[in-house]
């Protein structure tokens, strides 16, 4: 594994653009599903847990941990998740006095179709681009993952510390 930069040598206005590129990219997404793919009005926050529980059953506060985000906060989301019948809860076979969180059928679903929309307006928007520079988006795939990795996300999109709430 290579040599990790000095971050007093890191050019600032390359790490502004990074920091621009990348609010500008989230952004987008959001607006672009919601205009090509007006059924889709699933709040981010949402989404990001239904991604999070595709890998298996939590509690709700193993899914705050994961998010980084206040138990009270995903309470809330998952409140709003259960009455949509995206999740339901489950006995922990661990601890019978809590409950585990998990997607429903309908929760796959809903997650499966929010998947294929941004694939769908992401390889859109590659082929819209120069061969080159498509190329050069998806060969920085490896070391954006590792970016995120050294932000603090593990390698299943668990923190590796905390964030102060």
């Amino acid at each position: 594994m290579p040599e990790p930069a000095d971050p007093d040598v890191v050019d600032p206005g390359q790490v502004q653009r990074l920091t621009d590129a990348v609010t500008r990219l989230r952004r987008a997404l959001r607006s672009s599903i919601r205009t090509e793919y007006p059924w889709e009005s699933l709040p981010m926050a949402q989404v990001e847990l239904l991604q999070t529980l595709a890998m298996g059953p939590l509690r709700v506060g193993e899914l705050a941990a994961r998010q980084r985000l206040a138990p009270n906060t995903v309470s809330g989301l998952v409140g709003k998740m259960l009455e949509a019948g995206f999740v339901d809860r489950q006995a922990d076979p661990g601890d019978r006095r809590t409950a585990r969180i998990a997607l429903t059928e309908a929760g796959h679903r809903q997650l499966a179709d929010w998947q294929r929309a941004h694939e769908r307006r992401l390889a859109t928007a590659l082929a819209a681009l120069t061969p080159e520079d498509s190329a050069a988006v998806l060969g920085a795939l490896d070391g954006l993952e590792r970016l995120a990795t050294a932000l603090g996300e593990g390698p299943e999109g668990s923190p590796e510390g905390g964030r102060p709430e």
